[in-house]
């Protein structure tokens, strides 16, 4: 299983940011001297070009990033200061997706280290979010004829309104968010469709809403990419999720999904989006979970 990684591109933060943008560089470390991955490959992406991010994004937006020329307002909604950095490691999310997209229809499932940036618009990041990396490679897989249709899986515990605001209208992917109604972002765009969960949401609430909507999208099927966005943030622990998923929830979440994949025959690239657990060791231990049940799983 093809593993993409971005953690050595290093983006400055200031002293006292909410960000942990460890999480990454810890997950890469931890994936490379596990057994149970010593013959997945670890393999650094190419960067998203302007050509494939503006399948997505405005040009005037994506010129604007990268020359540095955002506004202070638009810097703080992205929520990182910008820097040369910032432009090169959103490219290679996108890339670390679109790498993993191409891996997963060869392999049956492929992993970005990073990615899940659900919350970027056509012509606006917000959120942590600078470029939308699943949508970006579900559109660029699309236009080079590899896939006709995709879904996105976003367990992400904030709505994907980025997601669903680029593919509003287009019935070429279906976008699925299941998240906390009372969470970021304030604005929600409706999504093809959306599962609100109240403050406090346990495991078997959780499961068998899961359930539910993955019956759901099977029903829109089918479909020849699935994007799933593996969130850490639903964990009873992150201090930005509301919920109070377990561990043990957060597994049989993946289970479900990478099961439900594995039973369509559709191959899954997935990316690791949110966790803001303080212990950052538990957000390495979800992802590494998540990473663990996707090697596990032989899919198409």
């Amino acid at each position: 299983m093809d593993l993409y990684y971005t953690d050595h591109f290093e983006l400055p933060l200031p002293s006292g940011h909410r960000f942990p943008m460890d999480k990454y560089r810890r997950l890469r470390r931890h994936i490379a001297t596990s057994d149970s991955h010593r013959g997945d490959p670890l393999l650094v992406p190419p960067a998203a070009t302007d050509c494939q991010l503006a399948t997505c994004h405005h040009r005037e937006y994506i010129e604007r990033v990268a020359a540095g020329h955002l506004s202070p307002l638009e810097i703080r909604r992205i929520g990182f200061p910008w820097s040369p950095q910032m432009v090169e490691r959103s490219r290679r999310s996108s890339g670390a997706t679109i790498a993993a997209a191409r891996s997963a229809l060869r392999d049956g499932v492929a992993v970005n280290l990073a990615g899940g940036t659900h919350h970027a618009q056509p012509a606006c990041g917000e959120g942590y979010c600078v470029f939308n990396d699943a949508a970006v490679a579900l559109r660029v897989l699309q236009s080079e004829g590899l896939i006709r249709r995709g879904c996105v899986i976003d367990l992400d515990v904030h709505q994907g309104n980025g997601t669903a605001a680029i593919f509003a209208d287009d019935p070429s992917v279906f976008t699925f968010s299941m998240h906390g109604t009372k969470n970021f972002p304030l604005r929600k765009f409706p999504s093809d469709l959306d599962i609100d969960l109240n403050d406090g949401t346990e495991d078997e609430f959780y499961l068998a809403a899961l359930d539910r909507g993955l019956e759901r999208v099977l029903a829109a099927g089918p479909y020849d990419l699935a994007i799933y966005l593996a969130g850490a943030d639903p964990f009873e622990g992150d201090r930005l999720g509301r919920l109070n998923l377990t561990l043990a929830g957060l597994r049989r979440r993946d289970e479900r999904v990478f099961r439900w994949c594995a039973a369509a025959g559709l191959p899954v690239a997935v990316a690791m989006a949110g966790g803001y657990c303080p212990d950052v060791d538990l957000i390495v231990q979800i992802h590494a979970t998540t990473i663990a049940i996707a090697a596990g799983q032989r899919i198409g």
